[in-house]
């Protein structure tokens, strides 16, 4: 292994689904991972050739389904099989989604999921066996500016969130002009379904049947599996999660809330989280803590009226660790 090959690899996927023309159709998704790869150029040391951005727009090669956001992940995990200390990032803007939990210990409790373009749902189990995979030392951070995403990231541990933020709040008030639109980046699960159900042409409540149907052996790693063989899976992942803990998720709201897509009459359309984290960036020039990124967040969002509340999980160290190492 050549000097070259040891130095810190800064690898991204970028991910962006406006759904286009279709009645669940977003407008600021691919804005966000597009100003999110000049951020990373530009700040943060990341390399042209080591960002792969994946978008719904028309004249995308490379659409960003199920199968194809999996891949990018696997190839940038890989990537990083050889040094040490290299960062990862996954931005996903996008619909999100809650769908019943297949884990038989938890028959009334909800999953998160997002949604790519194909509607092969990648859900908090996938993430959490991708950051399982890295090496030691390498670190996954990902942004989720999608509804339901707090959670993402199975059994990581909340720093900030719904039950680590002490103080009252008054609910904020999303404001809505004759110049601008709010649209909600959440698709409740029965239009999950209806839309699945419409492709398969089953009959059922079961959404693992109709993934399964439709996409095989590139349907999620929750509806590939019997549930007792998920279940044991789940505590050997949470046994490795002890030890090797290196995901960072840093959600555009809790899991019970809708993230916002605002939609600007004469200017760029745009995630209202991932619009508060460039805010904060560009205010604020040095290096800051992923605690802090986040609870900046916030306060930008509760300003502009915004009722979502971005969170944080990850480790008690990388809660303090720089965002994205951020020399």
């Amino acid at each position: 292994m050549n000097q070259q090959e040891m130095v810190k690899r800064r690898l991204a996927v970028l991910v962006g689904c406006n759904y286009p023309n279709t009645r669940n159709e977003l407008h600021g998704c691919v804005n966000d991972v597009l100003a999110m790869k000049e951020t990373l150029l530009t700040r943060f040391g990341f390399q042209q050739d080591d960002i792969e951005v994946l978008t719904d727009e028309p004249e995308s090669k490379v659409k960003p389904t199920g199968a194809n956001i999996k891949a990018a992940l696997r190839r940038m995990v890989d990537k990083a099989q050889t040094g040490s200390g290299n960062v990862l990032f996954f931005h996903y803007s996008g619909h999100g989604t809650r769908i019943p939990s297949v884990k038989p210990t938890h028959p009334f409790k909800k999953d998160e999921a997002i949604v790519p373009c194909d509607f092969n749902l990648i859900t908090d189990v996938d993430f959490r066996e991708l950051v399982n995979q890295l090496p030691k030392g390498t670190s996954f951070t990902m942004i989720s500016d999608s509804c339901h995403s707090g959670g993402l990231i199975d059994n990581e541990k909340e720093q900030i969130g719904p039950y680590s933020v002490s103080g009252d709040r008054s609910p904020a008030t999303e404001t809505t002009t004759k110049m601008t639109t709010i649209t909600s980046r959440a698709l409740p699960f029965k239009e999950v379904l209806d839309h699945l159900s419409s492709l398969t042409g089953i009959s059922t409540s079961d959404v693992g049947t109709h993934l399964l149907e439709l996409f095989g052996g590139d349907a999620g790693l929750k509806f590939r599996l019997p549930a007792m063989e998920l279940m044991d899976l789940l505590e050997s992942m949470t046994a490795h999660e002890r030890h090797v803990d290196a995901g960072i998720l840093l959600s555009g709201c809790q899991a019970d809330e809708t993230s916002a897509d605002v939609g600007v009459g004469g200017g760029k359309a745009y995630g209202a989280f991932s619009n508060a984290i460039q805010m904060v960036l560009k205010e604020n020039g040095g290096v800051l803590k992923n605690k802090q990124l986040v609870m900046m967040a916030r306060e930008v969002l509760e300003r502009l009226g915004f009722h979502q509340h971005p969170c944080l999980y990850c480790s008690d160290q990388n809660a303090d660790s720089a965002f994205l190492s951020q020399p």
